[in-house]
């Protein structure tokens, strides 16, 4: 075999994954990557405990990713949540699966598995190259700004792995659009997902509730009615329950100029209680009194209550049964791309082939939140970053056997 010069460019999950996955094929492998560390998204998800998968049937899993889905649906095949506990047992890293269904390591960090997975790829001959810029080809090789000044590496197959537009001071910055719409690739505009919304709140509402959670609660947009919690901020909603909408939310938004989250304040009532409970408390008591009393509700929901509902409406028992039941909190704006968890948008389907290469640049390989997909948060984001970068992997190992 004529061994060949590889090139990963992108250091997070999927360009990793990638370079493991040929780092048995022989050809000679190096990762390039702008920041002076490898995957520091990786390791800020870490944080707050690494939600590496999801345990839900695979079915159902595979679905998550929307008009995605079915062109997923043969890398997550090929690396499913199963085998994403597996790979990471296998770096000394074991999982437990939460209350949730998400997936966890149990030290609930992400550097000792981080820190296990470069030795790895480091025993295996692989170099790391940090502070390396891609910044376009020339001459048929790839063009590298480093601490030592311009440099031009030259390469027989690449995966690029850049990621999306989101967390853009951790390396996800987007730079690489314009060099590939240069070379005539169709990249979707990026867009927020898994993000936080803007809410018109008065500033009384605001100085008391920002910060404040909403707690068992449920949820609903054209995505379907989902439990959880959210917390109010200062310029509007976020959280876990808003994210799961998002999608939904942010494309209505578009489509329409306009959108509202539907809350269910007290789930575990009917509307047709609320209004007896709220009927038998006494009208002159103040609202307070009367929702605690006769609904559960106090703190944050009952201000959202006043905050929302028409007057005239709080003082009408089946009016404010209904308004406890489904409260619609409309939206100005997703908030900006910076903020969000991840990104929508990247590199069009059409513009690849089956084993994830452009087709316009022979080669060239993509994977990861360069290409035009989105997930909800609970390890979807993860795992299909993992699945894309072992699809790019092989597929450019079978072109490479073509050659």
């Amino acid at each position: 075999m004529i061994k060949k010069q590889i090139a990963i460019i992108g250091g997070g999950p999927a360009g990793l994954m990638a370079a493991e996955t040929l780092s048995l094929s022989g050809h000679h492998i190096a990762i390039y990557d702008s920041m002076p560390t490898v995957a520091r998204k990786f390791l800020l998800a870490g944080k707050s405990g690494l939600n590496i998968t999801h345990s839900e049937d695979y079915r159902l899993f595979a679905g998550r990713f929307g008009a995605a889905s079915a062109r997923l649906c043969a890398a997550l095949d090929d690396f499913t949540p199963d085998d994403v506990r597996a790979w990471a047992e296998g770096l000394g890293t074991e999982t437990f699966v939460g209350s949730s269904g998400r997936v966890f390591p149990k030290i609930m960090k992400a550097s000792p598995l981080l820190r296990a997975w470069l030795a790895r790829l480091e025993a295996r001959g692989i170099g790391i190259m940090t502070r390396h810029r891609w910044c376009g080809f020339e001459d048929g090789s790839l063009v590298f700004e480093t601490p030592r000044g311009r440099e031009l590496v030259r390469h027989d197959a690449v995966v690029l792995a850049l990621g999306g537009a989101s967390y853009a001071r951790l390396g996800s910055d987007a730079a690489w659009v314009s060099l590939l719409r240069d070379k005539g690739i169709d990249i979707a505009a990026f867009q927020p997902a898994n993000c936080g919304f803007d809410v018109t709140w008065s500033a009384p509402f605001s100085e008391r509730f920002a910060g404040e959670p909403l707690k068992a609660v449920t949820a609903t947009s054209e995505a379907g009615t989902f439990p959880g919690e959210f917390v109010v901020s200062k310029t509007g909603i976020e959280g876990s329950l808003v994210y799961a909408h998002a999608a939904s939310l942010r494309d209505r938004l578009m489509r329409k100029g306009e959108a509202s989250l539907i809350v269910d304040l007290a789930p575990g009532r009917s509307e047709e209680r609320l209004a007896r409970d709220l009927a038998r408390q006494d009208p002159k008591a103040s609202l307070s009194s009367r929702l605690r009393k006769g609904a559960g509700i106090e703190g944050v929901k009952a201000g959202l209550l006043r905050e929302l509902v028409d007057p005239a409406a709080l003082s009408h028992p089946e009016r404010l049964a209904r308004a406890i039941k489904a409260l619609p909190i409309p939206l100005l704006r997703p908030r900006p791309i910076a903020e969000a968890i991840s990104s929508a948008g990247g590199i069009r389907w059409d513009e690849l082939d089956e084993g994830y290469m452009l087709k316009k640049l022979p080669g060239m390989f993509v994977a990861g939140e360069m290409i035009d997909w989105e997930a909800p948060t609970g390890g979807y984001l993860l795992t299909a970053c993992f699945a894309t970068g072992r699809a790019a992997a092989k597929g450019m190992a079978a072109w490479l056997a073509n050659q």
